[in-house]
Parts: structure tokens; sequence; C-alpha cells
């Protein structure tokens, strides 16, 4: 036995017990950091070679471990920008270089520019809704844009697509067109059986354009088919005044279509009608292939692009971190999404300052994707994620470490009380 070897072994335990120390003095310290996962210190042995009658001793190293993967509670704030992940995933944020990094910390604010920056300096990033609904780049960050929540001034987009879908009443009187006008003849003598429904379309200023439509059975079953139905379209501010039917319109038709179904009651025609509004100067492409023909009461909802001139009232985040501006006149329109990120072994990620996170070899590649899809976690607005720190289990901790450490003291103490003995021996 090395007397200098048991004084060694006692330092190799000293420094490994001040190791478990300091991730006790980093957990107890960020217990109240938004988002922060603990690291707790894994022991090892290290063993010298010994024989039967002389033992050799080791010693001990230290590594440190991440509990990345285990949810903090969520607590709930009066926030609608602190963000929280209820399941698997990272928030992807830039810090003040560019560089794109991940997180949990999801306390969000607004600078002086309108873009969500955490409490360490890192802004949100997400998709633009800029050129249509976004599509997420699974293996990388490009794309990605600061979110920005200041949605100020007035905003007016045009109507011209829109989608009209329902269904018409299969057992409803068939209208003779040789005898009887029909709604395409702009006639005031058109019956009970024509169903009306309307839709609120937008014009290049942001005015709400109110349209008739005219559903009219103009053709019965036949061997093949189970009837036609005529589409006319009008707009209502062009409707008779001052009697029981909106007929005559002072102007023609905007837009007509037939709409053929087979004998199972959905539609074989193509399904499509443009509005051509001469008064506005737009033009709708209307999609009503979603019609049906059954034995059930009419129906129908339509549901037009577009949005009338109104101020931005606030802005919110949904579940699957589509971000939403809502407007005074109660419609919203969605501006960003924000992604989510994760890797095949988070808790092997590299801890940066700021409770970030990037990716290394260890914890494999970097897989981006939408909340709620593909495994990824919901993001809760108004909500936060806080530390996965057990306190009284780091106090154990602590009491555990001084006290180890103490008697690692004493070891290497009475080495050196050996080491003096054998001094004095040449006295």
């Amino acid at each position: 036995m090395s007397i200098f070897g048991s004084m060694k072994t006692a330092v190799s335990g000293m420094n490994a017990q001040a190791n478990r120390l300091s991730t006790v003095a980093d957990n107890i310290a960020n217990a109240n950091t938004t988002g922060y996962k603990a690291v707790s210190t894994a022991f090892s042995s290290l063993v010298l070679p010994s024989t039967a009658g002389n033992y050799n001793s080791g010693g001990v190293q230290t590594s440190v471990r991440q509990s990345v993967s285990e949810q903090g509670d969520i607590s709930y704030t009066t926030s609608g920008y602190n963000l929280a992940i209820s399941g698997d995933g990272f928030f992807i944020v830039q810090s003040a270089d560019g560089t794109p990094v991940l997180t949990r910390a999801g306390d969000f604010t607004t600078d002086d520019q309108g873009n969500l920056v955490n409490s360490a300096g890192f802004t949100l990033m997400g998709y633009s809704y800029d050129a249509g609904a976004p599509a997420v780049v699974v293996n990388g960050f490009s794309g990605l844009v600061p979110i920005n929540v200041a949605q100020s001034g007035l905003t007016a987009i045009e109507s011209t697509t829109g989608t009209f879908s329902g269904n018409l009443n299969s057992n409803a009187k068939l209208v003779d067109t040789a005898t009887t006008d029909t709604p395409l003849d702009n006639s005031a003598s058109v019956t009970s059986d024509t169903k009306q429904m309307s839709m609120v379309g937008y014009d290049k200023l942001g005015n709400t354009v109110q349209y008739d439509f005219y559903f009219t059975k103009t053709a019965g079953a036949t061997a093949t088919t189970s009837g036609s139905w005529e589409v006319a379209v009008y707009r209502h501010a062009d409707a008779a005044t001052g009697s029981t039917s909106s007929f005559p319109y002072s102007s023609a038709a905007v837009g007509s279509a037939t709409l053929d179904f087979d004998l199972n009651g959905q539609m074989t025609s193509a399904g499509s009608l443009t509005i051509t509004d001469t008064v506005t100067g737009g033009s709708i492409d209307m999609d009503v292939s979603g019609f049906t023909q059954l034995a059930s009461e009419f129906s129908g909802k339509g549901t037009p692009n577009g949005q009338a001139a109104s101020p931005v009232k606030s802005v919110t985040i949904d579940k699957d971190g589509t971000v939403y501006a809502k407007y005074s006149d109660g419609t919203s329109k969605p501006v960003y999404r924000v992604p989510l990120a994760t890797v095949a072994s988070p808790d092997n990620l590299t801890l940066m300052s700021g409770n970030v996170y990037s990716a290394n070899g260890q914890s494999g590649v970097t897989v981006t994707g939408f909340p709620q899809t593909n495994g990824f976690g919901a993001i809760q607005s108004g909500a936060l994620e806080s530390s996965n720190v057990d306190l009284a289990g780091e106090l154990t901790e602590m009491i555990e470490s001084q006290r180890s450490y103490t008697a690692n003291s004493k070891v290497f103490q009475t080495g050196s009380d050996i080491m003096d003995v054998l001094v004095n021996l040449k006295r």
C-alpha cells in the first residue's frame, strides 16, 4: 500500500465532491430560472493494479449529467407572450450575433421593435405567412424570421378565392324552366322552391360586399344522375327594395354555374363558379365542389379569403404555434407559425449561457417540425415551464457532499500524519 496513493485517492474524492457541490450550487441558484434543467454528478471508480498482499487505492472520477428531457411544472401567467412547451421540443431562438440555438425558456416579452425576446436576450424565431401557409424545413433553420407582434395600422385584403359547401335537399321541388322563371332570369316571379344563401366578401378598400346565392333544382333524376341545380349570384346591394322579393335586381347576375350530382348525391360537375363584380372590379373564384344533394335540410357555409379594413386589436398564439393577429371587427389572420426542434438525445445537448442549447455529435442532428405534429409537444400561451430542480433533494445532496468531502479530507489528513511519523523516524 502506498501512503502517497491513499492521499491522492483522498484528493480525487475531494475533487469529486467539489464537482458534486458545484452542480448542487448551480441547481439551487437556478431553481427559479424559467425552463432550467437540473444537472447532476455521476461517480465512477478508478482502479489501479493490485495484488493479494498489496492493495493500491485508485480514485474516483465524475461526469455531469443533464435532465433536459424531464418536463418541468407548468405555471400560468397573465401575459399571452409567455410560452410553455407541454411535451417534447425546444423553441428556436436567435442570439444577438444571429446564431440559432434551442431553449425551453419561453418568458418572452416585446423589445423596442416588437420582436419577442426572452429574459436572456434571445429572439423567438418562426415562419412568416407573407407568402402563404409556411412549410417547415425539417433539417435546418432556413426561412426562419423573428416573430414580430407589433402589428399596427389598417390592413385591407381583397377577396380573390373562396369556398362554399353544404347540402341541397334532394326532395326539393323541380322547377320547370320552360314555364317558370329561375333566379338567373332576374325576374320577380321566383318561387319559394328556390333556396337563398348569402356570403360576404371584401373589395380592394376593405369594404364588405354581400353576395346572394340562389340554388334552384332544374333537372330531375335520370338513369345516371340524381339531379341538377342552377346557381345564380347577385350583388345584395342591387336587390329590389320595398317588396317581399329581392327580384328584380338592378344589375345582372355576377356569377352562375350548374351543379350535377350522381345517384349517390355526390357532385360530378367541375364545382367551380367565378364571381365577376363590375362595381368593385374584383373577381372571386369560388370552389363549390363541397355541395352534396341528399335527403336532408338545406345547409351551407361560405369562407372567402380577404380582410376588411380593421385595426389590429391583439396578437394571440395557438397551441399549434400559429400566431394570429386579431382585428377589432372580430376577424383574425395568421401572421407567423412558431416551429419546435428536437434531437435524438436531448440530455447530451451542449449547454450554453442563457439557458440555451446547441446540438453536437452526441445529441444527434436537429429535427424541426410544427407543434402537435410528428411527436412534438403543444405550445401553451400565457404559461411558463418552471425549472425541474427538486430543492429538497438538492439540499440533501449538499449535506451528503459536505460530509463526504470532510471524510475524504480526514483520509488525507491521516496520510499526512503517517508521513510525519515516517519523517520523524530519522531523528
